[in-house]
């Protein structure tokens, strides 16, 4: 199983609310928990690639929501704002990085138009650097993450305003 399809599981597994998931096969055995009853999910993948070996990676996950102060609230842009804007986020959970090594430049700056399927960034996870297309054509309005950063599962990385 390739790791695209190991994020589309993922995705599916959070979207459906199922509270588990396992796939079994000869070469390795995953397995998708969440547990929407409290306010934070747990999601777990078991990879067995070498018999005997078992690479373990978990991720706590959000769920609540968060109440804000007054005093952020009215530094927030308006909602009507932000309607128009589509968020990009993240497939999988990782380090984000703009560049695609450190000496090369960045893939793109705010104020950049992009089209279906440029490259934005990359997001490394198990040492796999995955590179992340644009869903949309648009402009780079907002970068939302620090280059170098941790990145979460669906955590939102761009903001463009479609074409």
């Amino acid at each position: 199983m390739e790791i695209k399809e190991i994020q589309n599981l993922i995705k599916f597994v959070a979207k459906s609310g199922a509270h588990e998931v396992k796939l079994e096969t000869d070469d390795f055995k995953i397995t998708i928990k969440t547990n929407s009853d409290a306010p934070i999910a747990e999601t777990s993948t078991t990879l067995q690639t070498v018999p005997g070996v078992v690479v373990q990676a978990s991720q706590p996950t959000a769920l609540a929501t968060e109440v804000e102060a007054p005093e952020k609230l009215e530094s927030q842009p308006d909602k009507n704002e932000t309607d128009n804007l589509i968020t990009i986020k993240s497939p999988m959970i990782g380090t984000f990085y703009r560049k695609p090594s450190p000496e090369k430049d960045v893939f793109i700056e705010v104020g950049d138009t992009v089209k279906e399927g440029d490259v934005l960034c990359v997001v490394e996870a198990m040492k796999l650097f995955n590179e992340i297309e644009s869903e949309v054509s648009g402009k780079i309005v907002k970068i939302l993450v620090d280059d170098s950063s941790p990145v979460e599962f669906d955590q939102p990385l761009f903001l463009v305003e479609p074409a």
